[in-house]
């Protein structure tokens, strides 16, 4: 177990380039096993998500190289169907084999997945799409047992934009016979990048990033090359960061598109951003505003921002509120931020943020991913060292961060405990 020891009051500053999405990588790496040959991912964050997704796919029988932000993956050779517990409990993502080891081998057995508790993320839409597909399933003692001789067709009406059952079933529909139609369908940048890279191998999609998508079966998919997008919550979580110290930092290898809801709330905070093609600049000098924002999916406000700009938020000037929409267990991190001196009240999904004049260190533990880079935030803001621990949420969706901080003028020190 390790901790950061940040000490705060210090603004970010210079350049630096963001890497690839681990939300991308995931269902792409996930994807590589419906391949017949060799996958080719480029700008693969190196990160412990991204491990265990490795890892499965190894045990799954698939031939999985790296070299440096590359990831070859062969997995022409895949014959098992059942995803380690032990590797599926370390990560939420792991449900994303459901879909491909249906459409290809007719039958996948995972057991319930784990991550991040922020809520309840039931798989109740992932299932209710594969069997409308024409699926088998069975849960039996924590485990899912999914078979189809083969996978009809058909269309599909999520309850809700799920993004996790949107990717799954649009992989599963790749390699189904006829026309599937998944409706009220997600619209993430990242749905968008899985589906260019499925469309590279052969597969037939349309209107991904739209809430209408339409995919016609294919027999086969070939390895191609892909590199993955630009993470769009870490430029979000730097630029967040730059704006709560006060500095002035560029962002280069992004797509501001993504981030057009994040962007408009900084500066309605009285940030300056300036965007040139794929380079975001952001610099702060004087008092932010309070400003009120509601997650939701995109191209709404997004839920993995909430945290960090919260912590921002709790040295504006006024009141903010911030209604969580999507996870209704996203404030986890509040307690923490208020042991900072931070003046939030929480009236469960709405949190009210009145602004103090500056946060002060504290030792504080990250509970989740997104709150624990919420603590980071608010550390690089303090009056003093502040000690975080909890870091394997961190690490989960940062590739480096102490690295990338120090880069930009941050005093932060990685410690093992």
């Amino acid at each position: 177990m390790d901790a950061f020891e940040i000490r705060g009051g210090l603004p970010l500053r210079g350049e630096c380039r963001v890497y690839g999405a681990k939300n991308a990588a995931l269902p792409i790496l996930a994807a590589t096993v419906m391949v017949d040959g060799t996958s080719v991912i480029e700008d693969v964050p190196e990160l412990e998500d991204v491990r265990v997704m490795m890892d499965i796919l190894r045990s799954l029988g698939a031939h999985v190289t790296r070299e440096g932000n590359r990831v070859v993956v062969d997995g022409s050779h895949i014959v098992e169907t059942t995803v380690p517990s032990d590797l599926m409990r370390k990560m939420r993502s792991s449900v994303f084999l459901m879909g491909p080891l249906l459409g290809r081998l007719g039958e996948v057995s995972v057991s319930k997945p784990g991550g991040c508790v922020i809520g309840q993320r039931p798989i109740d839409y992932h299932l209710r799409g594969m069997r409308q597909l024409g699926a088998n399933v069975e849960e039996r003692h924590g485990t899912i047992r999914c078979t189809a001789n083969r996978l009809i067709g058909t269309s599909i009406t999520l309850d809700f934009p799920s993004v996790g059952a949107t990717e799954n079933l649009m992989m599963a529909a790749s390699m189904a016979d006829g026309v599937t139609v998944i409706e009220n369908a997600a619209r993430e940048p990242e749905i968008v990048d899985l589906a260019d890279f499925l469309r590279k191998c052969g597969a037939i999609i349309e209107g991904a990033g739209e809430d209408k998508i339409r995919v016609v079966g294919v027999h086969r998919l070939t390895g191609v090359e892909h590199t993955v997008i630009p993470d769009r919550i870490v430029a979000g979580t730097l630029l967040i960061a730059a704006a709560a110290t006060k500095g002035n930092i560029a962002l280069h290898h992004t797509r501001p598109e993504h981030l057009g809801s994040l962007l408009g709330k900084l500066r309605e905070a009285g940030v300056q951003v300036e965007v040139d093609h794929d380079i975001i600049t952001v610099e702060h000098v004087g008092q932010l505003h309070a400003v009120n924002l509601r997650t939701a999916p995109h191209p709404g406000f997004p839920t993995d921002l909430q945290a960090p700009m919260m912590a921002l938020l709790t040295v504006a000037n006024g009141a903010s509120i911030i209604r969580e929409d999507v996870f209704e267990a996203r404030f986890k991190h509040v307690n923490e931020l208020c042991r900072m001196g931070a003046d939030i009240t929480v009236d469960l999904r709405t949190a009210l943020v009145r602004g103090v004049g500056q946060l002060s260190s504290a030792p504080v533990e990250a509970s989740d991913l997104r709150g624990g880079a919420a603590l980071v935030v608010a550390g690089l803001m303090a009056d003093g060292t502040t000690r975080i621990e909890g870091l394997h949420h961190i690490d989960r969706g940062y590739q480096q961060l102490d690295a990338y901080l120090r880069d930009l003028g941050a005093e932060v020190a990685r410690r093992e405990l």
